[in-house]
């Protein structure tokens, strides 16, 4: 083994360390929070939603890691783990359409399932990823022409930005396709 792999070794545990080391100082800041404030335990589910949000990117970041070349991907990856969670977070703290309990919102669900859904059939590769991320962005419009078409609401800015972060992060998997190839 050389210096420069033992360095690298050294830079990437490093690495690890403060990735999971930041995932956890998040995890604590809502419970803190809350005892700041002085409003009572708050909701667990959204203390146990967050942390599985976060556990996610860790995971992501992990997989992320072992791809070569991997700056694209890692972002792509992230991008996809932050907007399914933000979009579910959405929908399950005031809901899309209506309030959080209005049964119209489990079409946003569905987008996300179509996301994590291909992502497994993808087995994270990046080029199944970027058709995955693709087809979420195309679920997105379904669900807003759907919502249109039943009268249920205009949601076009939020579909205008969940749809814009799905193609964004199918771009970046597709990006790293190219870049490995």
């Amino acid at each position: 083994m050389t210096l420069q792999e033992a360095g690298d070794g050294r830079r990437r545990i490093g690495t690890r360390l403060a990735v999971w080391g930041g995932l956890g100082a998040l995890m604590l800041l809502p419970p803190l929070a809350v005892e700041l404030v002085d409003e009572g335990a708050g909701d667990p589910g959204d203390f146990i939603f967050g942390a599985v949000l976060l556990a996610a990117m860790g995971l992501a970041f992990e997989v992320a890691a072992r791809m070569p070349d991997r700056r694209a991907y890692v972002a792509g990856l992230v991008l996809a783990v932050l907007t399914a969670g933000a979009q579910a977070w959405i929908n399950l703290a005031v809901g899309v359409i209506g309030n959080e309990e209005d049964p119209a919102n489990l079409m946003y669900f569905a987008v996300v399932g179509v996301a994590a859904g291909g992502a497994l059939v993808a087995r994270l590769r990046p080029l199944g990823l970027a058709y995955a991320m693709v087809a979420a962005a195309a679920a997105q419009i379904v669900t807003f022409v759907a919502a249109l078409v039943l009268g249920l609401g205009f949601t076009g800015p939020i579909t205008v930005f969940f749809t814009a972060l799905w193609l964004i992060s199918a771009w970046l998997f597709r990006r790293s396709v190219r870049t490995r190839t």
